[in-house]
């Protein structure tokens, strides 16, 4: 028996290997001139062909001298590489005398042997001279199918037994977690009605939220807020403290049915949040802001919203915060000026003004972009030039937790 040469051999060759790539890849190569369609199939046929000088004996195939220099290059440099101009060449038959290193490379990679060793026995009737094309086709169907019969008996006995065994075994796991997940969803769902209802007799207890403000009643308390405290007058450690007032910048923000907001004094800032308790009617509470996160020095205040004033007033018991034992609670009136709502605040620090001023400087950036500035500082109550204010956080808005000569100045002990 003669094996077919040429233009016809290696057009049977590719049209072979490209479809057996593609069943085995998934992959679908388009076939016209454009020789990248190829490029996979030529790297796959380069990676068999560049061993053929080492392969000779045991892939029964022609002897190929080895690449003088196999490690300085790389593909499509090395002396046996394949490329995709002449795999499309050679699919299109347009080379009479193929490449001996691409034909061996495709007969190895069908056949496991070389052309060579394909020679003395050979596997597929369309590569013999002489032989019927029809014939060889049917014959080819028959082997095919008797081999697709049998394997499809044995994967269906394979299948069949395997399918028993994991259908008892996922029977099993089916069942243990469909029991599993009923004990957990229980459990979750008594857990969860435990915590409703014990963040329900929380809420009644502590009066939390008793009632959801307007958007007008939101709007209102929203916003950045001057704030002005007589405190430091019940200060002992402080002898020049007579008519000292101090004013800070409050920014409140609304979130899901309370507020929560950050005040920046001179010295000291405070966080906490407010909560409408009734319609106009605000409870505050804050605390000292610190890097532990522990309470210090707890504030509780109570805030009206009267309509058609240019200030609001809160009633607060606070704290003096004075040096060591002498931080003791005191009564307070406080007095909050809306300055607008939106924007962002940022301190100033690090410029002459700080130096000057010896005070903290902050700057509203409104949304407008333009920005205004406040110099938080204790100062004479005096050079105030609201009148109303004056009368309002002056040393009578000082209420002590318990009646007591010297801790608040008056005209009368500062002479």
């Amino acid at each position: 028996m003669k094996i077919k040469t040429g233009k016809e051999e290696i057009g049977y060759l590719l049209e072979k290997v490209i479809d057996t790539y593609e069943r085995s890849m998934g992959q679908r190569i388009t076939r016209n001139t454009n020789p990248k369609n190829y490029e996979d199939i030529a790297r796959l046929l380069s990676s068999i062909s560049n061993k053929l000088s080492e392969t000779a004996q045991q892939l029964v195939h022609d002897s190929y001298l080895p690449d003088p220099n196999p490690k300085q290059v790389e593909y499509p440099h090395r002396k046996y590489d394949i490329t995709g101009v002449q795999v499309k060449d050679a699919y299109h038959q347009l080379v009479a005398n193929p490449r001996s290193f691409l034909i061996d490379a495709c007969y190895i990679y069908l056949y496991g042997v070389g052309r060579k060793g394909f020679a003395e026995h050979p596997q597929d009737p369309n590569l013999i001279e002489g032989v019927d094309a029809s014939v060889a086709m049917r014959l080819d169907e028959q082997e095919a199918l008797r081999q697709q019969l049998a394997t499809c008996q044995e994967e269906k006995e394979a299948t069949t037994h395997q399918l028993n065994a994991t259908f008892r075994k996922k029977q099993r796991v089916w069942l243990t977690g469909l029991l599993i997940c009923l004990a957990l969803l229980g459990a979750i769902t008594v857990r969860w009605m435990a915590d409703r209802k014990e963040w329900a007799t929380i809420r009644h207890d502590l009066n939390i939220l008793p009632y959801q403000p307007t958007q007008a009643e939101i709007d209102s308390l929203s916003g950045i807020w001057l704030y002005y405290t007589g405190a430091p007058q019940a200060r002992v450690n402080d002898p020049n403290r007579f008519h000292q007032v101090a004013n800070n910048l409050v920014e409140v923000t609304y979130k899901d049915g309370y507020f929560i907001f950050y005040r920046h004094g001179a010295n000291i800032d405070h966080i906490g949040y407010m909560q409408f308790e009734a319609p106009a009617l605000v409870s505050i509470y804050s605390r000292v802001k610190n890097k532990s996160g522990a309470v210090e020095s707890p504030i509780h205040a109570l805030l009206r919203l009267d309509k058609g004033k240019g200030y609001l007033t809160s009633i607060a018991t606070t704290w003096s915060f004075d040096m060591g034992d002498g931080n003791d609670m005191i009564g307070i009136r406080n007095v909050f000026i809306k300055q607008g709502r939106g924007g962002s605040l940022e301190e100033i620090t690090n410029t002459p003004e700080n130096a000057n001023c010896h005070c903290k400087i902050m700057k509203w950036v409104r949304p407008n972009n333009q920005t205004k500035t406040f110099q938080l500082k204790y100062r004479l109550l005096d050079t105030l030039a609201n009148e109303p204010l004056k009368a309002l956080i002056n040393e009578k808005s000082i209420l002590l937790r318990e009646p007591r000569e010297g801790v608040i100045l008056t005209p009368a002990s500062d002479k």
